[in-house]
Parts: C-alpha cells; sequence; structure tokens
C-alpha cells in the first residue's frame, strides 16, 4: 500500500531524514520508533504533504504522491493525527466528525447558503455516517458534548476517529499513548487492533510506549538522527544491538 524510497529532507544544512525506505501492506499494523529528534514526525510530515522532500519517492497504491499538498493525500485515502491533540475545541464531537466528512461529500456554497434538497441530503447522510462511527467506537454518547471537555482518553480517540470519518485506507497516528497511564495504553491498543480490523485500513504508528509499539505492530522500523538503523518483528528488533546502543538501551 504505502512504500518510500530513499526518501530525505533537508533543511537548509541539516538532514533530517536520509534514505527514509519503508514498506507497509494492507491491513498491517507498522510501528516506527527511535529517541527524540530521530526524524520520525518528519518523516510522517514528508508523506502528509506538509514537506515536500528533498529526494525520493513516496508511492500510495503504486501511485506517486511526493510533494502533493495535503489536502489532496488526505482525499486519496491518507489520514492522520498528530502528537499534540488537534480537536476543534469550540465544536462538538458530532461537529468534529461532520468537519472530516465534508471531504467526501464536498458541499458546494449555493447549496448549503440556499438549503437546497441535494444539501439536505446529503447532510443527514452524512449525519447518519457520523453517528454510526461513534457507535462503533463507543462515543455516541458524547456526540453532544464539547470536544474539550472530554476525558483526555476520549480526546486521543476522538481525534483517531475524526480521521477515521475521511475514509482513509492508510491512518498514521503520531504517538497516540502519549500521557496514558497504563490501563489507557492497553485500551488503545485493543481500540487500534479495533479499528484496523473493522474497517480493513494499515496503520503507520510513531510510538514511544514500547508496551504499545512492541504489542500491535508486525514490523517496526528505527530511525535515529533521521537515519533507518534497523528495521523486523519486535522481536527481532529489541534484541538488536544497534537499537538498544541507540534507544533501548539496557537494564
Amino acid at each position: 500500500m504505502l512504500e518510500t524510497k530513499d526518501v530525505a529532507m533537508q533543511f537548509g544544512g541539516l538532514t533530517a531524514v536520509a534514505g527514509f525506505s519503508i514498506i507497509v501492506d494492507d491491513d498491517e499494523i507498522v510501528g516506527l520508533i527511535g529517541p527524540n529528534g530521530a526524524g520520525k514526525t518528519t518523516a510522517f510530515n514528508i508523506i502528509t504533504g506538509v514537506y515536500a522532500p528533498t529526494r525520493g519517492d513516496i508511492l500510495f497504491n503504486g501511485k506517486n504522491i511526493a510533494g502533493k499538498p495535503p489536502h489532496k493525500i488526505t482525499d486519496s485515502g491518507i489520514a492522520r493525527t498528530f502528537q499534540n491533540i488537534r480537536l476543534f475545541h469550540e465544536m462538538t464531537v458530532m461537529e468534529n466528525i461532520l468537519a472530516a466528512c465534508n471531504l467526501r461529500e464536498r458541499p458546494n456554497l449555493f447549496e448549503s447558503v440556499l438549503h437546497l434538497p441535494s444539501y439536505m441530503a446529503r447532510e443527514r447522510k452524512a449525519r447518519r455516517f457520523a453517528r454510526d462511527l461513534l457507535g462503533s467506537v463507543g462515543l455516541l454518547e458524547n456526540a453532544d458534548d464539547n470536544a474539550v471537555s472530554l476525558p483526555y482518553g476520549k480526546q486521543r480517540r476522538l481525534e483517531i476517529v475524526r480521521a477515521l470519518a475521511t475514509e482513509p485506507k492508510l491512518l498514521l497516528l503520531d504517538e497516540p499513548a502519549a500521557g496514558m497511564n497504563p490501563q489507557e495504553s492497553q485500551e488503545l491498543m485493543d481500540f487500534i487492533l479495533k479499528i484496523r480490523d473493522e474497517f480493513k485500513i494499515a496503520v503507520l504508528l510513531i510510538e514511544h510506549h514500547m508496551q504499545v509499539a512492541m504489542g500491535i505492530c508486525a514490523r517496526l522500523y528505527v530511525l535515529d538522527y533521521g537515519l533507518t538503523i534497523a528495521e523486523g518483528p519486535p522481536s527481532e528488533i529489541r534484541r538488536n544491538q544497534k537499537v538498544i546502543d541507540a534507544y533501548l538501551g539496557v537494564e
């Protein structure tokens, strides 16, 4: 589904990512780990169009999306979350989901202002879709709550569900377990596995919480100073001496 080939990103004389090459298959959960400053979020920003890579190709379902703007990449079927939760705080939970539904419904200004039957039909369809989506992840009871009033764990879940509302084929999660306690982390792991199975999507995630990364990822890529130093299943990564020296450490 996703393949990056020798992707690099330079900011002036600083190389943030060098020779970044990964593969994510259909319905697969893949992790991207490494110390702070290793280039993980930069890699996400390259894939999602925030940055145009200095060199390299990014193939999504066989098409090169390198350098395309974020809205075009989202339209192609890639959605993401962020390290710091970025919800529309002045909107309700339902309104946050409806905002994402607009990517597929695409109402025009004329229809919206006049509330034409075609617009109202799309609005009803979007609300049904949003309610079904919230119901499937246990957030329907919070539909009318202000997004910022939710507990931290539910805000994280809402951000993921909002990304799902764009109907992606690939979901990028940037440190979804950040700030969570052990119970919340376990619930998050179950949640990610559930949406992978239920929505038939692939997941690429950045995670510092090793219980989460090792617990749900089929394969892990390890970045250090912009370079990929290891790749493989968790059982191999936890024994890799380069990874231990650069990131995991020893007891």
